[in-house]
């Protein structure tokens, strides 16, 4: 096992940008051979992600709740199956795992991609907050199930979708399925899973390092049109309360409904919000560095002296990665209190 030191978070000089697309990043790259499962492939930033990994020579499984859902999203992009995964449901976690097993594939990289932002409260069959065992635990079981299948590729990443919502808290250690201090729109919940993601990918790769699978954490940026974000309940239905009025005074949209494309401010389009996926999946930039939080297609600097921000008011939240998110104790920590829930 590798030391536990503190994650390098120092931009390398990529050479991209934040305008960046996934056709920029995998100009010249040939992933022919490379296996890959992305949990959500077909939602939010998923179909992007997918067509530019297969349209590079990947092949690709897609692990979806609704396969029926995904098939149809997916139409027409090569080297792409679909696999049924539930990420609240423990049981559907082990079932897709055996399958992908039984395979006998190695698994090259996994992109754990799917997630829930915000809402009511809710929690599984297991009385868990549904944004932490969704966004993190989920994704934990699954990674550590796949081990052997990454092990096999001798050379595998997993790379966490996280944001830079994860400043809003950290881990809540005593109470982190929220008996109490749930506020309104879930957004407490939603920055302790974000941070979760990040400690994951830290604590994965001192693990795992020496086995040759590495862990990165990846803030996309803002992308308009995901449906990704707050809701509330009215009656049957989920509500967006991510109206185009708040998303008028947030920057997001113009008067007209557009969405605002201002990379540099960190609103992007569909493909420049995969691209730092897809840069920390395949970058040989990245062959040697892991457990590394990463934006704009590059290392993220890190941010020591934190500001407290409102992500529902704040019109260019920042989104540099913060201590408590990459604190190798926490990580440890972390990774310690998720094998204990999964067993209870």
């Amino acid at each position: 096992m590798t030391q536990n030191t503190t994650p390098k978070q120092h931009p390398l000089g990529s050479g991209f940008t934040a305008a960046s697309t996934t056709d920029d990043v995998l100009a010249g790259i040939d992933l022919a051979g490379t296996s890959v499962v992305i949990t959500g492939g077909h939602n939010g930033l998923g179909p992007e992600t997918t067509r530019a990994l297969s349209k590079a020579g990947a092949s690709i499984t897609v692990a979806s709740r609704n396969p029926d859902r995904a098939a149809a999203k997916l139409a027409g992009i090569e080297r792409v199956e679909i696999s049924r995964l539930d990420l609240l449901d423990p049981e559907s976690i082990d079932a897709f795992v055996t399958r992908y097993l039984g395979s006998g594939r190695p698994l090259h990289l996994l992109l754990n991609n799917a997630g829930l932002m915000g809402g009511p409260l809710v929690r599984d069959a297991r009385g868990y907050e549904s944004q932490f065992a969704t966004n993190h635990l989920g994704h934990f079981q699954l990674t550590l199930g796949l081990r052997p299948a990454l092990r096999a590729a001798h050379g595998a990443r997993v790379v966490n979708l996280t944001s830079g919502g994860h400043r809003l808290s950290g881990i809540r250690w005593d109470d982190p399925h929220f008996t109490t201090g749930y506020d309104d729109l879930g957004m407490f919940g939603y920055g302790q899973s974000k941070t979760a993601n990040v400690l994951f990918a830290v604590e994965l790769d001192r693990r795992w390092a020496d086995e040759g699978i590495r862990g990165y954490a990846v803030h996309p940026g803002i992308v308009v049109g995901t449906s990704l974000g707050p809701w509330r309940a009215e009656g049957e239905a989920r509500k967006s309360v991510m109206g185009d009025d708040a998303q008028r005074a947030m920057g997001l949209i113009d008067e007209s409904g557009r969405p605002i494309i201002d990379p540099d401010r960190d609103r992007k389009s569909l493909r420049q919000g995969a691209s730092t996926s897809v840069f920390a999946s395949t970058s040989s930039l990245l062959t040697e560095i892991g457990g590394v939080y990463l934006k704009d297609n590059d290392i993220s600097p890190l941010d020591e002296d934190p500001q407290p921000i409102d992500f529902s008011t704040e019109q260019n939240p920042p989104a540099t990665v913060v201590p408590h998110a990459v604190d190798p104790e926490s990580a440890q920590r972390l990774w310690e209190l998720s094998e204990r829930l999964l067993k209870d």
